[in-house]
């Protein structure tokens, strides 16, 4: 797993192509604003340790979260972090257990659609945490 997590006083999507063929539809954009972004990379070996992996996820979203003073996450499929790809099928269910595991404590989180390019904006502050990546 590789896990880059940035701060972001706003961030807004806009799907634009389609890269998965099962992927859900989704023809339009959303925006947030005192967000933590997690781009995500779900790796091969991750598929043999699912609930470790999730686990470390979530205990890595709330501590970074509490550093940038946000209850508030998104969830982005980012597999450009390494030649190791999980299945996407894997990686689908990976972020739909974490969504599940920080709403249940008390966390706002979206996901960007899966399956899909992006066009990205970010404004992302110059703050100590605001940007931390992982690898586990």
């Amino acid at each position: 797993m590789k896990l880059l997590m940035i701060y972001t006083r706003k961030f807004a999507y806009q799907p634009t192509i389609k890269v998965l063929a099962d992927a859900e539809d989704a023809v339009s954009g959303s925006t947030f604003e005192n967000v933590q972004v997690a781009f995500i990379h779900a790796e091969i070996e991750d598929e043999e340790r699912l609930k470790a992996v999730e686990t470390k996820l979530v205990k890595n979203l709330k501590w970074v979260c509490g550093k940038n003073k946000t209850k508030h996450i998104i969830l982005h499929s980012f597999a450009h972090l390494s030649e190791s790809k999980a299945n996407p099928d894997f990686t689908k269910d990976l972020f739909d257990s974490t969504q599940k595991r920080l709403e249940n404590t008390g966390y706002k989180v979206n996901q960007t659609p899966f399956g899909y390019f992006l066009d990205l904006k970010m404004d992302a502050p110059g703050l100590s945490l605001a940007r931390v990546f992982k690898v586990f």
